[in-house]
């Protein structure tokens, strides 16, 4: 499977003009299809945030788009060549499969982003099909060949071909939906078995028979080809008893599976390392496989102890999606981007001369970064702060960048050299498997790999500390001197130290209050055993950092000389009860604090509660006026709700929530910086009909912990509804089971105050036979309790239900600014929300009458009674639904409101435009 350059003998035939080989071309051509793939990859990544299905998007242009297209195109070159039939590997066929590949890959990803499993369906026919037919070519090319040595690599590519078709039956399956209880988890990780362990990882470990010693320009070790005929069915045997169990059992009966292929792999690798001992790497290609099949080894173990360690498959569904990164940056990416970089100079030819250029321009400061990949990659898998991780996937974006660059130039480059004959024309030949060091080879030294492994550990270092300057916060902090943040007063030391345990229980400190002799320093373990972020901040300034669940911190808050009030800073959980006091003992006590260190001062210092200091100054409240007019060219939020898409049947709606902190003007001159799902307040609309699933996937990129609770869906709430830390995702699903306007918002501590700073949203769920209508709008009533400017919400004024202003989706009067629209003897359905958190509605069209009610779930008023009734108001309480509808029979301005006047008065009314 390695790829060797001949040159000319002086005996041989004479030099041809500079030029390009037919096989050169063919492979220039093809593998710019993998490059392709690789810049969508990292388009979607620079982009990922705006675009939906973002993760899975992600997972399959590298998977699906780049990797399938290298397995399909490399392994028919290297069985061509490993069985000497070279110019087997090109032409119409070749060519066709490929096109059938491509054509499907675009497909299964276009019909999984519009929602459309059809499309998915006749995609994944198209790559089962082109794969299969791969897979007959390699048969039919064995059959033709002589016997050979190598041949067993031919036979890995047989068995890799033949498990694709079913993992991607396995994917079209679970695209379609309507899968109950664990079927989705269990399929999924059988897909991901068959298709990373299978397609993948058995072409990967045929081509390394012989691509790994080529690399290390070594001899293959004897007994390899043995090695790896003894592997083969130990790989597939593992396979085979990880996804039955996967299908048919518990999750610790799949670990067994695992375990079995890792020992394959084991058997197989065993002359790797010989080889490796034989001549040290010392290339970016042989490095990067290497560090790979570490990435490989390590979630192998972390997944059969995720397997071990849960009876349930929905546990193993949410653990597994820890693996994605290491098996497909890790292991995948990593592998792919070491061969492209040793083959690709070889299929631009040239002579060893341009072969060791090209080389070297691939190669360009490969220790460096090699090692800003793996020490980035380890970063993002460890659990940090959200902000280290971001910034580590920034850096894992720019290494692929670079490389592509770096590729790109050095085809360019060796293409311009062969057209003005600078180099000899060297064709690409068959392999030689086992050959010796080749003359083209190129390394670094010991020094300048070292200089490399430095210089891309300090660029890690200093891109987190860059990131941890912009969110300080969210990194760990050094243990605080006793002078740094101690108010002794008049006291005198003693020289001891009082050392206390506290622990965070259900949003309380416990104990509430430590008693510490006067003089004596205070050290305060503080340990987290809630299910939220926490911390403990003092009114002198000593303060732990914030500390996820489970873990401990200590605060050193120097000598104590008087009373010390302390709290937790993250927003809204003072106002919950989290306080704490120090309690100073015996002579010298120096009373309660002083004026200028407690109280107030204290609370605006340290409090994050919404209102800290930092912000632009100045009372939202105080900047709201009622009668206040937007800026020229104001555009209110879009009410028009969409009707539910598909056909009669069931279907499944996936939706990606990014929680996201956003600045927002939510009136005339009022700005405040909200907690959103997708960064708007209310949250995106969701819709479909009884019998629907609904697939939500919930990524936290905040900067605090935040969860989900979806009213439409009835499930034990422990584990879809828990809190999330900056940096995590969830994935929730439910059947919608029954019809109404539904409520979802965030459900982590204090929920009052995350409900008003901007969580909630709203899922539509028709009834059957819902009928038609001209014209349907949504409105989702909430109450803002303001902060500063550009601050979040004051958490006093919710738990004193003091709201400064109430509105229609998320905006003060936006409607009388930019009317809702209908004309004379149009049917409207209008569908009303009450998000709260804490004010009921009475929405009421002015000049209007309903003849239709729908309220929680039933009909309370339809047309065709014999009663001939009617209604003016569609009550809500908080976290209630329902919906209206009314015929207007002349053009006019109809103004809608709550009727909790005051309310209507502080924001929540607009105007039902009809012409």
């Amino acid at each position: 499977m390695t790829a060797q350059l001949s040159s000319s003998t002086a005996n041989g035939p004479a030099p041809k003009p500079p030029g390009r080989s037919p096989r050169a071309l063919w492979h220039l051509g093809v593998n710019a299809v993998v490059v392709a793939w690789l810049g969508l990859f990292a388009v979607v990544g620079s982009a990922h945030h705006f675009l939906p299905h973002a993760f899975w998007l992600l997972v399959h242009t590298l998977l699906l788009g780049a990797v399938t297209n290298a397995v399909v195109i490399w392994s028919g070159h290297f069985a061509a060549s490993v069985l000497r039939l070279p110019e087997a590997n090109r032409g119409a066929p070749a060519a066709l499969r490929l096109v059938c590949l491509n054509a499907g890959a675009v497909a299964v990803i276009g019909g999984m982003y519009t929602g459309r499993w059809p499309v998915v369906l006749v995609g994944g026919c198209l790559v089962a099909a082109a794969v299969t037919a791969h897979a007959v070519w390699l048969v039919r090319l064995l059959r033709r060949a002589l016997p050979g040595r190598f041949s067993m690599t031919v036979r890995y590519y047989v068995a890799a071909a033949a498990l694709l078709p079913v993992g991607a039956a396995l994917g079209v399956l679970m695209a379609r939906g309507e899968l109950g209880g664990d079927l989705p988890e269990r399929l999924l990780l059988a897909h991901e078995v068959i298709n990373l362990l299978g397609w993948v990882g058995l072409t990967v470990a045929g081509t390394l028979i012989t691509l790994w010693p080529t690399m290390l320009r070594t001899r293959v070790a004897d007994g390899a080809e043995r090695a790896g005929r003894r592997a083969l069915p130990v790989l597939l045997a593992g396979l085979g008893m990880a996804v039955a169990a996967a299908l048919l059992g518990p999750p610790p009966l799949a670990a067994p599976g695992v375990v079995v292929h890792a020992a394959g792999l084991v058997v197989a690798g065993v002359p790797w390392a010989r080889e490796a001992r034989a001549k040290v790497p010392r290339s970016f290609a042989a490095w990067s496989v290497a560090a790979g099949s570490l990435w490989l080894a390590g979630a192998l173990l972390f997944l059969a102890g995720i397997l071990l360690s849960t009876t349930s498959w929905i546990t193993v569904g949410e653990r597994t999606s820890a693996l994605t990164a290491p098996l497909a940056a890790g292991w995948i990416a990593q592998v792919l981007l070491g061969a492209l970089s040793f083959l690709v100079p070889v299929v631009l030819g040239g002579g060893p001369t341009a072969v060791r250029a090209a080389t070297a321009g691939l190669e360009r400061a490969w220790p460096a970064r090699l090692t800003v990949t793996n020490a980035a990659l380890l970063l993002c898998v460890l659990p940090v702060p959200s902000v280290v991780r971001v910034v580590c996937s920034v850096l894992l974006l720019v290494m692929l960048l670079y490389f592509l660059v770096l590729l790109v130039l050095t085809v360019v480059r060796g293409v311009r050299d062969r057209r003005k004959g600078t180099a000899g024309p060297t064709p690409v030949s068959g392999p030689t498997p086992g050959a010796g060091p080749a003359p083209v080879e190129t390394s670094a030294s010991p020094h300048r790999v070292l200089g490399g492994v430095a210089i891309g550990l300090a660029v890690v270092m200093l891109a987190v500390a860059g990131g941890g300057a912009a969110d300080v916060r969210s990194l760990p902090i050094l243990e605080r001197s006793a002078a740094a943040g101690a108010d002794g007063g008049e006291v005198t030391p003693t020289g001891r130290t009082t050392t206390v345990e506290v622990t965070v229980r259900n949003m309380r400190f416990s104990p509430a209050s430590v008693d510490v002799p006067a003089g004596d320093r205070l050290v305060i373990g503080l340990h987290n055993t809630g299910t939220d972020t926490h911390d403990l901040v003092l009114e002198t300034g000593a303060r732990t950092d914030r500390i996820a669940p489970g873990k401990r911190a200590t605060l050193d808050a120097g000598v104590v000389g008087r009373d010390l009030d302390g709290w937790c800073s993250v927003v809204g959980h003072r106002q919950m009860g989290m306080v704490f006091g120090v309690r100073v003992t015996g002579d010298g006590v120096g009373g309660t604090a002083s004026e200028e260190g407690n109280g107030k001062s204290g609370e605006t210092a340290h409090d994050h509660g919404g209102t800290a200091s930092g912000n632009e100054g100045g009372s939202a409240a105080d900047a709201f006026d009622p009668m206040a007019e937007p800026a020229d060219g104001f555009t209110a939020r879009d009410a028009r709700l969409p009707p539910a898409t598909g056909g009669s049947g069931p279907r499944v709606h996936k939706r990606t929530l990014t929680v996201k902190e956003a600045e927002a003007e939510v009136a005339p001159g009022v700005r405040q910086t909200l907690w959103t799902f997708d960064g708007t307040a209310p949250g995106p609309v969701l819709r479909g009909r009884v019998g629907d699933t609904f697939e939500i996937t919930l990524v936290n990129d905040g900067t605090i912990g935040h969860s989900v609770d979806f009213h439409a869906g009835a499930l034990a709430p422990d584990e879809p509804m828990r809190t999330i830390q900056p940096g995590e995702s969830l994935t929730y699903r439910f059947e919608a089971t029954r019809s109404g306007v539904w409520m979802y918002h965030c459900s982590t501590v204090p929920m009052s105050l995350h409900i008003a700073n901007g969580m909630f949203g709203a899922v539509v769920v028709d009834p059957p036979g819902l009928p038609d209508v001209d014209r349907e709008y949504l409105l989702v009533q909430s109450e803002f309790y303001l902060g500063e400017q550009n601050g979040t919400a004051d958490a006093g004024k919710v738990n004193a239900k003091e709201p400064d202003m109430v509105a229609f989706n998320g905006y003060a009067s936006q409607y009388d600014h930019d009317p809702l629209t209908a004309k004379a003897d149009e049917r409207v359905r209008i569908w009303v929300l009450t998000a709260g958190p804490n004010v009921p509605s009475a929405f009421h069209v002015v000049g209007g009458q309903f003849d239709t009610v729908f309220r929680e779930g039933a009909y309370d008023l339809r047309p065709g009674g014999a009663e001939r009734g009617g209604a003016q108001v569609l009550d809500l309480a908080p976290a209630s639904g329902g919906f209206v509808e009314l015929t207007l029979p002349e053009a006019g301005d109809y103004p809608f409101v709550t009727h909790v006047m005051s309310d209507a008065e502080r924001g929540a009314h607009g105007v039902l435009r009809v012409r």
